[in-house]
């Protein structure tokens, strides 16, 4: 599995000559014109990016990074690295496919995503593919979009503020609710304003810890791209790594937090108001960008500085202690807090791609059910069994990967092509 997304961002990246490594400049001025409405749709460039950023920008950014150290050692940053760079290939991808073919239901909304790609870009024998992956779209939403969020925020609120796990459920369930019955119009203007506040207060944090150990930062990058070709000794309470691990750690923890590959974030693109697939392409690009290889980054680069991947702890537990042995009294709050409001805003993003999915499924009457079945389901998730939960939710991301990598393949020479002819009539 981690193989086959790797391998589709790479001939991605190859397909497009290396497009969204040289444009990242034109990606973030297209996020900015985004602010405004370019075209039909139901959400602004910006806000649809901004929704993505929150399903993206999740504990896989705070307890995922730490697992995979933990897993892993430290050469997995560097594997999570390669994972976000053809990521980005894949993720412009899947936004120019879910432009270049999505509907508009009977209330006006604009639909798009794997499945609709597949329908309508390779025809009525791949049907089965387009329903395989709205069915593991709906099932991955409970897990990686819910159940997983709410169990890591639950168990940092006890963990920081002795909160109780069920009225940490409780209270989750009712603030998502409150959000949930205004849609996707509502989901974007929150995410907007959440998303850059939340991850800017983590990336400060974050600069804080690096800038008080800068004489270890220089070996901390020589020790994350050493031990990603080499074996990670035990040390400490870290119990030692293989390269398989650390590769194979890093990878499906990159997945998990970026999300390129799954399917996802076209969803929420597709919305957007856009006339141009290429144009939205770069803009859901960035989204890697940011998640990757400068939020997670930053959890790994503190994990290693702080000598704290040493101590035997793992997942949330782990980054916090990277973080408090630096800023002692506060950096417990960075990270409990950061992972409230990522977790938080992920069960709101994830809520339009599982809404999507059962849209394309059984129709528009679905809708209101599955937030009602959406919003029961955080209070289980806060009290349920973690390692079964994130278990499940790796299975069911695979799953949703493959009908997803399978078009984006066979589709590629439309991508490709739509690339070519707007950078070619740019340059007119």
């Amino acid at each position: 599995m981690l193989v086959l997304i790797l391998g589709t961002g790479f001939f991605l990246m190859i397909g497009l000559r290396f497009m969204p490594l040289l444009k990242l400049g034109l990606g973030f001025r297209m996020l900015w014109r985004g602010r405004k409405q370019q075209g039909a749709g139901d959400i602004t460039p910006y806000h649809a990016l901004m929704t993505v950023l929150s399903a993206t920008v999740g504990t896989g950014n705070i307890a995922g990074v730490a697992t995979a150290v933990f897993l892993g050692g430290p050469g997995a940053i560097f594997w999570m690295w390669c994972t976000a760079l053809v990521g980005m290939a894949t993720k412009y991808a899947e936004a120019v496919l879910a432009m270049h073919y999505r509907e508009v239901d009977g209330k006006g909304n604009h639909l798009g995503g794997p499945m609709y790609y597949i329908k309508l870009g390779l025809g009525q024998k791949w049907l089965w593919m387009a329903s395989a992956f709205a069915i593991f779209g709906v099932l991955a939403g409970f897990g990686i979009g819910n159940t997983v969020q709410a169990n890591s925020v639950a168990h940092a609120a006890l963990d920081a503020f002795g909160i109780p796990l069920w009225m940490s459920g409780l209270v989750m369930a009712i603030l998502a609710g409150l959000v949930l019955l205004g849609g996707i119009q509502r989901i974007g203007v929150v995410s907007a304003a959440l998303v850059p506040f939340m991850a800017l207060t983590y990336v400060l944090g974050g600069l804080v810890v690096l800038a008080t150990h800068l004489d270890q930062i220089i070996p901390a990058l020589q020790l994350i791209v050493v031990q990603a070709f080499s074996p990670t000794a035990a040390a400490g309470g870290f119990a030692g790594a293989s390269v398989a691990a650390a590769i194979q750690f890093g990878v499906a923890r990159g997945i998990f937090s970026n999300e390129a590959g799954l399917g996802s974030a076209p969803i929420a693109h597709a919305a957007a108001q856009s006339n141009d697939p290429v144009a939205q392409g770069t803009v859901a690009m960035i989204g890697t960008f940011i998640d990757t290889l400068v939020i997670c980054s930053i959890t790994g680069l503190v994990i290693v500085v702080s000598g704290a991947w040493t101590s035997g702890l793992t997942g949330a537990a782990l980054s916090s202690a990277a973080f408090e042995q630096s800023l002692p009294g506060v950096g417990t709050y960075i990270v409990a807090i950061g992972l409230v409001l990522f977790a938080y805003t992920t069960i709101l993003g994830w809520s339009v791609y599982g809404e999507r999915c059962a849209e394309y499924l059984f129709g528009e009457r679905v809708i209101v059910p599955f937030r009602i079945l959406w919003v029961l389901m955080i209070p289980v998730g806060a009290l349920a069994q973690l390692d079964l939960i994130w278990l499940i939710a790796d299975t069911l991301n695979a799953l949703m990967a493959l009908p997803n990598l399978v078009a984006l393949l066979l589709l590629s020479p439309v991508v490709f092509r739509l690339t070519r002819e707007y950078f070619t009539t740019q340059s007119q």
